[in-house]
């Protein structure tokens, strides 16, 4: 399996209703190639089925989308999260670290 399908696989575990950031999966991946894994999502030619979206940056900024922000946004609403600014309202509650 390459770095992207891993990516993707841990992408997948992330429930509706949850975020969390590149940051996290870059570590479960015991590597620090956040961008990596940014470009690993931006390569998903499954953007829904393979939740994306529901990875942020690490300061609770909902970072890019493939689809466009306001595509991410809407996903990330019809989910139950908050945004404020482009950021996830109640981020640590809203966090899943992958373990």
């Amino acid at each position: 399996m390459n770095f992207n399908q891993k990516v993707l696989g841990l992408v997948k575990k992330i429930p509706k209703g949850k975020v969390t950031t590149y940051k996290i999966i870059a570590k479960k991946l015991n590597t620090k190639a956040y961008r990596a894994v940014g470009n690993a999502l931006h390569n998903n030619k499954k953007p829904v089925v393979i939740p994306c979206h529901r990875v942020v940056n690490s300061d609770g900024n909902i970072g890019a989308y493939s689809r466009g922000i306001k595509q991410k946004i809407i996903l990330l609403k019809k989910e139950g999260i908050e945004i404020n600014n482009n950021k996830i309202v109640d981020f640590k509650e809203n966090l899943f670290k992958l373990k």
